[in-house]
């Protein structure tokens, strides 16, 4: 397994980092803890969680069913280094009141409390705020950050799905105060989706956080999706039947496929590879519904794209540029 440092911290975390969001609705209980431990096993330490993950009526079963695997012992909680999110509303359907979401002092406070007790762990390691609030100043998540960090409850701040201003406004304000500010943003970033590379990555890598991808394979879109469908596997669902509805979408898609099929190479495992080679990159999330899905995940580390191949990926899914003259002259 190879590490990095969490932007400019001094934390060491996994290129890879285990998504936990399909524990509960997806994944049971018992495959989710057989997941962790392979990715444990594997030397895999960066878990990533939310506290609405679980969704519905199940709000919060994401991180009880982390908290029951890291009930097991064996040195579990000290091994990982752990992330979950702040902004959804909590409450119960039907009972939600004003201040049960997003970031307001009273929120952030009532939610890292929650998010502790169904973790079953006393700290949290990297406290992500799940959305920006418009509505709510960076001085006063500051200060209820603050008194986290004072209290030893959370360790670093994070950001996601931010854009670029957001994050120069956050730590901006943070370093007003003293305080280290955002180490890290988790984004919607991968082959087919590279617009944070014109606002969003520049911004984290000026203010020192840690890039961390979300949807790597784009909901499917990247995991050699047209040539399941060509073998008779399981056809394309959702937001990816959506996508590939396109004529533009699809030739680029089948273009990809194409490609890798030229070079011996599976296309899930090249869009995380991809990721990795990335400027700003701390590590891309992946989202196993089994372990064998991890397992093709942790492949990816060992895979090294030649020039040819980026190259080629480049051709097929063009980035939008440097910032500013992606844009202006």
């Amino acid at each position: 397994m190879e590490y990095t440092q969490l932007g400019r911290t001094g934390l060491k975390v996994s290129r890879l980092v285990l998504g936990t969001m399909n524990f509960g609705p997806q994944t049971d209980e018992p495959t989710s803890h057989a997941i962790m431990d392979t990715a444990l096993d594997a030397g895999l330490n960066f878990f990533d969680t939310a506290n609405a993950y679980g969704w519905g009526v199940n709000k919060g079963r994401t991180e009880e069913i982390i908290g029951s695997w890291f009930a097991h012992g064996a040195g579990r909680r000290d091994k990982t280094v752990l992330a979950t999110k702040v902004y959804a509303n909590m409450a119960a359907d039907g009972d939600a009141w004003p201040n049960h979401d997003k970031l307001s002092a009273v929120n952030i406070r009532r939610a890292v409390e929650d998010s502790l007790r169904r973790l079953r762990t006393d700290y949290i390691d990297l406290y992500q705020f799940h959305h920006v609030d418009r509505s709510t100043p960076f001085e006063e998540i500051w200060q209820a950050v603050d008194v986290l960090i004072q209290q030893g409850k959370v360790l670093y701040a994070g950001s996601s799905n931010f854009p670029g201003y957001k994050i120069a406004q956050a730590n901006e304000t943070a370093a007003r105060r003293g305080m280290v500010g955002l180490v890290s943003e988790q984004c919607l970033y991968n082959l087919h989706e590279r617009r944070a590379e014109m606002e969003v990555i520049p911004a984290a890598q000026e203010y020192g956080l840690g890039v961390i991808p979300w949807s790597p394979l784009h909901g499917g879109l990247l995991g050699g999706v047209i040539k399941k469908e060509v073998a008779g596997g399981r056809r394309a669902e959702g937001r990816t039947a959506e996508a590939l509805a396109d004529p533009v979408v699809r030739a680029r898609v089948q273009a990809y496929e194409d490609l890798l099929d030229k070079h011996g190479l599976e296309p899930g495992e090249t869009a995380l590879a991809w990721l990795l080679t990335r400027p700003g990159v701390t590590g891309p999330i992946v989202g196993p519904r089994t372990p064998e899905q991890l397992q093709s995940a942790l492949r990816a580390l060992e895979l090294q794209l030649g020039d040819e191949v980026l190259t080629g990926l480049d051709e097929v899914f063009p980035g939008p540029g440097p910032s500013p003259e992606a844009f202006a002259w």
